[in-house]
Formats: C-alpha cells, structure tokens, sequence
C-alpha cells in the first residue's frame, strides 16, 4: 500500500489473548469464542504493558493517550481492547475513543474452523500443506483467500493512517521541527514521544498482513512474522517510511505458565 507522504506517528499491534478454542488447539478463524481465564490474565497484563511504557525494558511508545483503540469485532480481540482502554484510561485519566472494526475480523478458515490440527491433517492434510506452501494461491474449503483479507486489511489501516496524520498535523509533527540523526542510537537521535499513536487489537492471521502491507512486502511472506499471544508490536512512521521498531514482545505473559504465548499447538495451525 502507498503510505501518506509526511507522516510521524505509531501503530501498536496487540494481538488477543488466549481463547477457549486455542486452549482446546483448534482453528479459530471467523468463530468467535470468549477468552478463557488465561486469555484474561494475559490482556490484563498487555495493558498495564502500554500503559507504562517507560517502566524497563522501555516501549518506543509516547506515554501519552493513543487517538483511538481499535479492534476486531470479534469478542476475544474486543475484550482485550476493553482492557487495554481500561489500564490507558486509568493511566492517562482522560477519555480514549474505542471502536470496533470488521475489517481486522480474523481470515475465515472454511470448514476448518473449530477443527483441530489432527483433524484437519485427517480429513485434509494435502490442502493445509499447500496452505503453509503458497498462502496466495491456497486455503482453507469455503476460506478466505489471502488476497481477498489484505484488501479490507487495506482500506482500514487507509482510515487508521489518515485519522494519524490529523492527529500530528494538530500537534505541528513536521521534519523541520526535529533535529538530529535518524538512527538510534547516535547523539542527537530523534525521540518520538510526542508522535501520535495508535493501538491495533486483532489476530495472528490479519496482523502478519498488516505488518507486510506497512512495511513494504509482498503477501508472499505471509509466514515470516510469528504473533504470539498478547505479543506487542510497533511500527513507527517517519516522513511517510514505516520502521519496525519492536515485534512480538510478549516478556509479560512469560511468567503466566508453559505455551502463555505462542497460541498455537506443536505443527502451527
């Protein structure tokens, strides 16, 4: 996708929590189970995360409030949004737009879902092969093709850019206003703690798009970025160029016992 062509600002990726159907090691999908009693305690977790970015190991994140907290509609990402509103809100004390998003719902998976990895490897173990092969030109029975998800994935971070750009241009973000080396780490590097941020709750499926839709990449690589559960990853613009500046960090849910994060049975669904 063509980015805006002056933009400084953040886009925080947060991927749910653990659900019933991951727990029990099933594709998801478009089904729409809660989160379990894990999945709680893991977005609980997540949002005292962005909630204090500076506290070690730091976030390159403004410790400020986001523009907007958007999700999926599906109930496990809205319930990890709730929460993370709810630790920002509390944080910042001051009120933060939610809204829901249809357009970051998970890749339908056909006859898949609620299926586990055996059944699938059972019933169609040649189709979910070529699905890991050639994720363009496979997938699931009655699924979603890749290429059909990156087209709403699109025009939603479309909406998600250009409500960001209002947001700097508010707050006078230019190049002109900054000084300094571009790279981190020099003397004299930029900080960005006052670029406007946004905070993205989805899935594994719809945020490996969005990371190769902002970077640059072809949909080809859909399997190179792993999302772990409640893993938190940062995208910064500068001048309109996207820059990964942290990818699935998921440090504190570590502690939360064997498999907290990954989200994905032994094979990956």
């Amino acid at each position: 996708m063509v980015l805006p062509r002056v933009l400084e600002a953040t886009i925080v990726l947060l991927r749910h929590g653990e659900s019933t159907l991951i727990a029990e090691g099933r594709f998801q999908g478009r089904l729409d189970p809660p989160l379990t009693p894990l999945g709680e305690r893991q977005a609980a977790r997540a949002a005292a995360r962005l909630a204090e970015p500076a506290t070690a190991p730091t976030l390159p994140l403004a410790p400020t409030s986001p523009v907007a907290v958007v999700h999926s509609s599906l109930q496990r990402a809205a319930r990890t949004a709730e929460l993370a509103a709810e630790a920002l809100t509390h944080a910042r004390r001051d009120a933060i737009a939610v809204r829901s998003d249809p357009r970051l719902a998970e890749l339908g998976q056909g006859r898949w879902e609620g299926r586990t990895r055996a059944e699938i490897l059972a019933a169609d173990g040649a189709g979910l092969a070529a699905w890991r092969r050639t994720p363009l030109t496979s997938n699931a029975p009655e699924g979603e093709r890749v290429v059909d998800a990156a087209e709403r994935v699109r025009t939603a971070l479309v909406d998600v850019l250009a409500e960001l750009g209002r947001a700097g241009t508010a707050n006078g973000l230019t190049r002109a206003a900054r000084e300094g080396s571009a790279v981190a780490g020099y003397p004299g590097s930029p900080r960005w703690s006052t670029a406007p941020w946004t905070l993205l709750v989805g899935h594994d499926g719809i945020f490996k798009i969005v990371l190769l839709e902002l970077l640059g990449l072809p949909l080809e690589r859909f399997w190179v970025f792993p999302f772990a559960l409640c893993g938190i990853s940062i995208v910064e613009f500068r001048d309109g160029e996207a820059v990964l500046r942290a990818h699935n960090l998921s440090e504190h849910v570590a502690d939360l016992g064997p498999g907290a994060t990954s989200g994905e049975p032994p094979g990956r669904l």
